[in-house]
C-alpha cells in the first residue's frame, strides 16, 4: 500500500520495549532524524502495476502534493491508467529522433521532415522534457514560427509533426495528454489560396518561348497533369498509344541532394487520358530528341540502381535537375511570354492547374479528377479546386423547366 515517508522525523522508541514512544494523546512522540533540514522531506513510496516499488520526494511543506501524488497514483493504478512518472522526463528532441527514425517514411520525406525539427522545432521544445510541454508552450511556439513570416500551410505542416510526436508518446505511455490538441490551442488551419489559373493564351506562350528541347514538357504537365518530377522521370514506354493512356510510373526527385528514381507522390502509380495533341507531341520530340537510358538509385541515393529510357534529357546525357530547369530554363521562358515579375503561382505546377481548370469546366467530375491528378483524397480535390467548378444554377433552372414543361 502507498505510504508517506517524512524523512526529517521519525517515531522515538522505547529502547528496553522496542514500542513507539507516545505522548498524552496517544500519538508517537517525533523525534529528528540525521536528514533533518537537508534535503527534500516527504518520499511517497507506492508499488507500480509491475510490482517495483517507486518513490517521489517532495520539499518542506508540501505534504499536501506528497498526498495528491500518492491519491492519484493509487487512482490510475486502479483505473488502469497508470503511467510512470520518469517516463515523461525524455527531452523532446531524443524522443522526436526516436520517432522519425522508426517512420516509413519515404527517403525525401524523412529529409523534409528533419529540417522542419531542426528548423523550427527543436530551437523552441527540443531540450524540454515531453511532461513539461502545456499547451501554452504550443501556442507561444506556434506564435513565434507566426512572428518569423512562416505561411500558414508550412506552419500546419510543422504542427503535423508535433502532433504526431506527441501522440507516439501518448501510444508509449509516455503521456497521457496531447498537448496539441487541448482547446486552448488552435491549430495553424493553413487554407489553401484560391487558384487562378493561367489562361490558354499564357499556356501557349510558354510553350511557344521553351527551347525545343523541352516544350514537350507544357505537353504533359498542361495536357496530363503530371508534377514536374513526374514529366522529369518520364518515358516513351508509359504511353499505351492502344488504350489511349499514359501510365505515371516515377519521378525524379532529390534526396539529400542527390537525383533519384522513386513513385509518384504518395506512392501512387496512375493511368491519365491520352490527348492526341500530347501524343502528337511526345512523338514529334522523340523524333527530334532520341530517349536516353538514364541509370539512378531508386528511393535514396543508397537504393538499387535502375535503368529507364528517359524522354528528357540534358544536351549532357545528363537526367534534368529541377532547379537547373527551374532557374535556367523556366524563368527566361516566363518572361519571354510577358511573365515579367513571376511569382510562387507560376512555377511548373501552374500547368496542372491549368489542366484541372480544363477538366473541371468541360464538366469531369471530382473523383476522376482526383484520379488522373493523383490527389490521395478527392476531398483535398475538392478542397483546392471548388471555386473553379462552373456554376450549376443554369443546368437546375433547364432540368427543372424540361419537366415542368412536359406537362
Amino acid at each position: 500500500m502507498a505510504h508517506i515517508q517524512d524523512r526529517w522525523y521519525s517515531d522515538k522508541i522505547n529502547p528496553d520495549t522496542g514500542d513507539p514512544v507516545l505522548d498524552a494523546k496517544g500519538k508517537p512522540v517525533k523525534q529528528r532524524t540525521s536528514f533533518y533540514g537537508k534535503g527534500m522531506r516527504y518520499k511517497v513510496r507506492y508499488i507500480d502495476p509491475d510490482g517495483q516499488e517507486r518513490s517521489k520526494t517532495f520539499p518542506d511543506r508540501k505534504l499536501g502534493a506528497a498526498q495528491d501524488f500518492m491519491h492519484q497514483m493509487e487512482n490510475d493504478k486502479t483505473k488502469g491508467t497508470y503511467l510512470d512518472p520518469d517516463a515523461g522526463k525524455v527531452p523532446f528532441r531524443d524522443f522526436a529522433e526516436t520517432w522519425l527514425n522508426s517512420q516509413t517514411f519515404e527517403e525525401s520525406t524523412r529529409e523534409g521532415t528533419e529540417i522542419r525539427l531542426r528548423l523550427h522545432i527543436y530551437p523552441y521544445l527540443g531540450n524540454r522534457p515531453l511532461r513539461a510541454i502545456k499547451p501554452s508552450n504550443i501556442r507561444e511556439w506556434d506564435r513565434a514560427l507566426q512572428k518569423k513570416g512562416l505561411a500558414e500551410t508550412y506552419r500546419r505542416l510543422i504542427f503535423s509533426n508535433v502532433k504526431a510526436i506527441f501522440a507516439a508518446a501518448i501510444d508509449d505511455e509516455r503521456l497521457n495528454k496531447n498537448p496539441c490538441i487541448a482547446k486552448s490551442v488552435t491549430a495553424p488551419r493553413g487554407e489553401y489560396p484560391k487558384i487562378v489559373p493561367w489562361v490558354p493564351e499564357r499556356m501557349h506562350a510558354v510553350h511557344q518561348a521553351l527551347p525545343d528541347r523541352y516544350k514537350v514538357t507544357v505537353s504533359l504537365g498542361g495536357g496530363c497533369g503530371l508534377r514536374q518530377g513526374e514529366v522529369l522521370g518520364f518515358s516513351p514506354d508509359d504511353v499505351d498509344a492502344d488504350a489511349e493512356k499514359l501510365r505515371v510510373e516515377r519521378q525524379i526527385k532529390l534526396v539529400r541532394g542527390k537525383l533519384v528514381f522513386g513513385l509518384p507522390k504518395h506512392g501512387k502509380t496512375r493511368e491519365v487520358p491520352l490527348p492526341s495533341e500530347v501524343r502528337i507531341a511526345i512523338k514529334e520530340h522523340i523524333e527530334q530528341f532520341p530517349p536516353l537510358k538514364i541509370t539512378l538509385p531508386w528511393g535514396d541515393p543508397d537504393g538499387e540502381l535502375v535503368t529507364v529510357p528517359l524522354l528528357l534529357h540534358t544536351r549532357e546525357s545528363t537526367p534534368i535537375h529541377r532547379t537547373y530547369f527551374n532557374r535556367h530554363v523556366w524563368r527566361p521562358a516566363l518572361h519571354e511570354a510577358g511573365v515579367t515579375e513571376p511569382v510562387r503561382a507560376d512555377g511548373f505546377h501552374a500547368l496542372r492547374h491549368f489542366y484541372a481548370s480544363v477538366l473541371l469546366d468541360a464538366g469531369e467530375n471530382i473523383r476522376a479528377l482526383a484520379e488522373y491528378l493523383g490527389h490521395a483524397d478527392p476531398a483535398f480535390t475538392l478542397r483546392v479546386y471548388t471555386h473553379l467548378m462552373p456554376s450549376s444554377a443554369a443546368r437546375t433552372r433547364l432540368a427543372i423547366d424540361r419537366i415542368f414543361g412536359g406537362e
